[in-house]
């Protein structure tokens, strides 16, 4: 049995990006062993995914890094990846048993599958496409969904001025902005869902009372599993780039996605199929665009 240690101590969405490399040397290896080293912000996650054979929370102190480090020395791993590209993991993996080390960097050229098909050719891996689809046999019925051909729209954080980069385009909508974009969706002959962040959305609450709730269904204070199975089950998401593009792309649901044309999004988002996107700007044009492409 080939071990396998990968150090993705980000985020969620930067972990669905180790998943395609996952996928790979599952392809390749079937009985090799994953373990991957999290942060406090994917461990929960990871933990749901049955290729992931053990997952290790760093974090970002000398104790947690020493007790990580001496009990990572006890295995032989035939490769490890540092995926994160942070400083502690490169540190910590330069002294563990292996037989390849792989540091996964970020450049101004290389999109993020470009830097995983490097990674397969240092491990003499064979690349193989169906790496993209990662999340094919979850449990997708984790939610009771009060209808069917639906659009998604996830409404975070990223929707919201005050609760995002400042220096990005300010797309927040009003009250009567986003009811009237709401009707002009459902006018499309579609049903609507709408999830949030981690932090609810007061503008939400002042709205919930005035959509039409046998077309409209709010939720808030879901899980990520929740999350991901109402993306699964939708024709189409709107979001503003983050972890539930990658979950879209992976099973090639529809999706439009508001991006700021300040950030290259494009090393993100080349593998992505069914793809669609818009820059961000005020939310009245958006409204127009979106509704165009819907």
């Amino acid at each position: 049995m080939k071990e396998y240690l990968i150090f993705r101590t980000d985020r969620v969405g930067d972990f669905l990006l180790s998943l395609s490399l996952i996928k790979i040397i599952k392809i390749n290896h079937p009985d090799s062993k994953i373990t991957v080293v999290a942060s406090e912000k994917n461990v929960n996650y990871i933990k749901t995914f049955e290729v992931v054979n053990n997952v290790i929370v760093l974090k970002n102190n000398f104790i947690s890094k020493l007790k990580i480090f001496f009990n990572l020395r006890k295995e032989k791993y035939e490769a490890i990846i540092v995926h994160d590209g942070k400083n502690r993991s490169r540190l910590i993996s330069y002294f563990l048993n292996f037989k390849k080390r792989i540091v996964c960097i970020n450049n101004l050229i290389d999109t993020q599958l470009d830097i995983i098909r490097k990674a397969c050719i240092i491990m003499q891996l064979n690349f193989d496409l169906e790496c993209l689809n990662f999340l094919d046999n979850r449990n997708h019925n984790l939610v009771d969904i009060p209808f069917k051909n639906y659009i998604h729209l996830h409404f975070d954080e990223k929707w919201e001025y005050n609760e995002y980069i400042k220096k990005y385009t300010n797309i927040e909508p009003d009250e009567n902005e986003l009811i009237h974009f709401i009707n002009s969706i459902i006018s499309k002959n579609k049903n609507l869902v709408i999830t949030t962040g981690k932090k609810a959305s007061s503008i939400l609450k002042y709205i919930k009372n005035k959509v039409n709730k046998d077309r409209v269904q709010i939720y808030s204070n879901q899980s990520l599993l929740e999350i991901e199975n109402i993306v699964f089950n939708s024709d189409l998401l709107i979001t503003c780039h983050g972890w539930i593009s990658h979950i879209a792309s992976s099973k090639k649901i529809k999706q439009i996605d508001i991006i700021d044309d300040l950030y290259p999004y494009h090393k993100w988002t080349s593998h992505f199929r069914n793809y669609n996107y818009i820059n961000r700007e005020a939310f009245k044009s958006l409204t127009k665009k979106i509704i165009k492409l819907i």
